[in-house]
């Protein structure tokens, strides 16, 4: 096959030397493959895998588990720490959980590799991971319709909550005013008084594609937050 562009969400060791991985792919989605003597000491390969780093790899088999065959690197992994470094492993984690194995999703895997070079800006970090999160859903085809449950155009006076069957808004509190779900239909995550309300909106629609199962990346989150309100220095 011809080499893949990737990037590696997640690895875990494997039999002795080898490792089992989740794979974003730029034409085959999530891939889960085995690659056999990467954890071997002194493994060319073991330095290549890593998060966040672009990859060319091929892989063979026909089942769900592939073998990794070739792994070539296509540039430097993204320098990421602190609260950069948390929103990539949510991003890694999240695609990982979400993501049907073999679907395919350029545009995913676009809004990712974009997502990689806006997290070490805390400015672009929030509007990069609502890009990519809306592109999961657009297209795992869970996406909110900003309209009413029933169909109608949304209030601007009204408040409402998602509806998670319909995929669309029912009346109710506390909710987020039809004002700001129409400036939030417009996709523009990042204009003043919509950070909130954006995160908040992919959290409730995202949720049933996650299901029960907390987030580690979210505790982490949570508890690099918490120290950060009582002065200790975080470790990660």
């Amino acid at each position: 096959m011809t080499p893949e562009p990737a990037f590696l969400l997640h690895k875990r060791p494997y039999r002795e030397t080898s490792a089992l991985v989740e794979l974003l792919t730029l034409h085959h989605g999530r891939v889960r493959a085995v690659a056999q003597g990467v954890q071997r000491p002194g493994s060319r390969s073991r330095g290549r895998l890593q998060p966040f780093a672009p990859l060319h790899l091929t892989w063979v088999g026909e089942g769900e588990l592939k073998r990794l065959r070739l792994m070539e690197s296509r540039g430097a992994a993204a320098l990421l720490a602190g609260e950069g470094l948390l929103c990539g492993l949510y991003a890694n984690e999240l695609l990982t959980r979400a993501l049907p194995v073999e679907l395919p999703v350029a545009e995913v895997f676009a809004f990712y590799a974009a997502l990689l070079e806006a997290l070490p800006r805390p400015d672009a970090r929030a509007g990069a991971l609502r890009r990519l999160e809306f592109a999961l859903l657009e297209a795992l085809d869970a996406a909110p319709r900003f309209v009413e449950a029933g169909g109608g155009e949304l209030d601007p006076q009204a408040r409402y909550v998602f509806d998670v069957d319909s995929r669309a808004f029912r009346h109710g509190q506390p909710g987020l005013d039809g004002r700001t779900l129409r400036l939030l239909a417009g996709g523009d995550w990042e204009a003043p008084g919509l950070a909130g309300p954006a995160k908040a909106m992919a959290r409730a629609a995202l949720a049933p594609l996650l299901g029960t199962r907390p987030l580690r990346s979210r505790e982490l989150m949570r508890q690099l937050a918490e120290r950060r309100r009582t002065g200790l220095r975080p470790e990660l």
